[in-house]
């Protein structure tokens, strides 16, 4: 089976209960983990917005796990200032930490005042981005000037080893296209031929690395409770590209989810109170062939999801180590 782990949402969940979240998570059997990147949540309800990079220094340091975080270099983010943050985390827990790349959410973005570019112009900024990353940390001095801007930077403290430098893809297209220069691939849960699509158009375009995949989920002792709390966290998050990628505020967010039902949320969050269901849903995915899955149970209480699928899911699932090497 695959490398199964935890997934620590910035936007629901206040820094500290998540840092004891993730000693949880190692401590009943996962065997990975990884965070969000948000400064804005998706709605009122979730209200939390800790600075990733702060928090996975100190959950390095709280926790054997190896841990990655999803960001979007380029527009909040100089990505000589992301290079810097890769190589001080891969220096001091070698082997232990990769960054997926991706384009962003204007929710994010907007903060810094510059203008959200069309979806074209975003791809192209990014592999700007990744290229000024790639040479920074292996130790050249960059000068760059194109969609981003770069003087002469330089990162002095080095890794010895590269941290993995994955592509965020939602789309077969993006699939393809990340394939020439990610480190590894991750997605989030969607029916099976779409991810089979995702794979194939990975790996046929020469992709190396892990696939991995994020997914959405809730469990509670009743299936109500499970979809109660889906809905209550996670029906802001029910829409498909590009309107997830160009609403602006938590404002917009909550205008647009207004009809959003119970029914339509389960759509995108696996629902049930059944710990088999959840271990076979988890199961089959990994037939897929992803290497990596990380579970995000979407409630603000993290405690007994991790207790029950620590004592029930995990078992049966026989999770590996993520490898650590370079």
């Amino acid at each position: 089976m695959p490398v199964i782990g935890f997934h620590a949402s910035h936007e629901q969940i206040h820094p500290s209960t998540l840092l004891a979240a993730a000693q949880q998570a190692e401590q009943v059997g996962f065997t990975g983990a990884m965070c969000s990147d948000h400064i804005s949540p998706w709605s009122e309800r979730q209200g939390h917005s800790a600075f990733a990079w702060s928090w996975l220094g100190s959950a390095l340091h709280a926790t054997n796990l190896p841990f990655g975080v999803v960001n979007a270099p380029g527009q909040r983010y100089h990505p000589a200032i992301i290079a810097q943050a890769i190589a001080t985390l891969g220096a001091m827990y070698e082997g232990r930490f990769w960054a997926a790349l991706g384009t962003g959410e204007n929710s994010n973005e907007h903060i810094t005042g510059g203008e959200w570019p069309r979806k074209d112009i975003r791809g192209a900024r990014l592999a700007e981005c990744v290229h000024i990353i790639r040479a920074l940390l292996g130790g050249e001095e960059v000068t760059h000037d194109g969609l981003v801007t770069v003087d002469r930077a330089r990162v002095y403290t080095l890794p010895r080893t590269i941290p993995p430098l994955i592509g965020a893809a939602v789309t077969p297209e993006t699939a393809r296209w990340i394939a020439d220069w990610a480190d590894g691939m991750i997605t989030i849960a969607q029916p099976s031929d779409s991810l089979r699509q995702m794979i194939d158009g990975y790996r046929d375009n020469g992709g190396r690395g892990p696939v991995a995949l994020q997914v959405h989920l809730s469990y509670a002792a009743t299936r109500e409770q499970a979809l109660e709390i889906a809905y209550d966290q996670w029906r802001t998050n029910t829409f498909s590209p590009p309107v997830c990628w160009d609403l602006e505020t938590v404002e917009a967010f909550e205008v647009a989810s207004a009809t959003v039902r119970p029914e339509d949320v389960a759509q995108g969050v696996f629902v049930s109170a059944d710990t088999q269901e959840h271990a076979q849903y988890l199961a089959d995915l990994a037939e897929l062939g992803f290497d990596e899955i990380y579970l995000h149970h979407v409630g603000q209480s993290q405690t007994e999801f991790l207790e029950i699928f620590g004592e029930q899911v995990l078992p049966q699932l026989r999770p590996t180590p993520k490898s650590t090497e370079g």
